[in-house]
């Protein structure tokens, strides 16, 4: 012990020490343990709240992203769809466009050859009643001195539908 002595250590206070650790200890475990501990276990509940919290986030996120590929993939082929069936009124609009310009020049063509006939028709009954008309003095100036008046008339009568006949 003496050796013990020489290195300054001293057994009455090594037990002092021990008691005043263990009082410590005691008061420690007593009053300053549990709130701590409790404290610890909020800290790692709210921690791992946090990290639930987080990893809910992450499914929302993806499934937001997921939706939003979906909605934009959807809304890409409303629009192709809507481009397409634009592009198709307006071919058909267009075909349709041309067959009534079509249909409006055929009629313009057959109502001026009805026309042209019509009139063709006009000129020639008109042409007929002048050349009726000039045979008609031609003959009778012709005549006038070859046969009597009521003569001439019959002549020039007879003459006129023997041409009529022959149209």
């Amino acid at each position: 012990m003496e050796f013990l002595k020489s290195l300054g250590f001293d057994p009455i206070m090594l037990g002092a020490q021990i008691l005043n650790f263990l009082i410590i200890f005691y008061l420690l475990k007593r009053f300053l343990y549990k709130p701590v501990m409790d404290m610890v276990k909020k800290r790692e509940d709210k921690i791992t709240e946090g990290l639930k919290q987080a990893q809910e986030a992450a499914k929302t996120l993806e499934n937001a992203l997921f939706m939003e590929k979906k909605i934009l993939s959807k809304a890409q082929n409303e629009s192709q769809k809507l481009i397409e069936d634009a592009k198709s009124q307006a071919q058909e609009l267009s075909l349709q466009m041309e067959e009534n310009a079509k249909a409006q020049t055929q009629k313009l063509i057959t109502d001026a050859y009805s026309q042209i006939q019509q009139e063709t028709a006009e000129v020639e009954r008109r042409l007929s009643e002048k050349t009726s008309l000039l045979a008609r003095e031609i003959l009778s100036k012709s005549l006038s001195g070859i046969f009597s008046q009521g003569e001439q008339k019959k002549v020039v009568e007879k003459a006129l539908k023997n041409i009529k006949k022959a149209d």
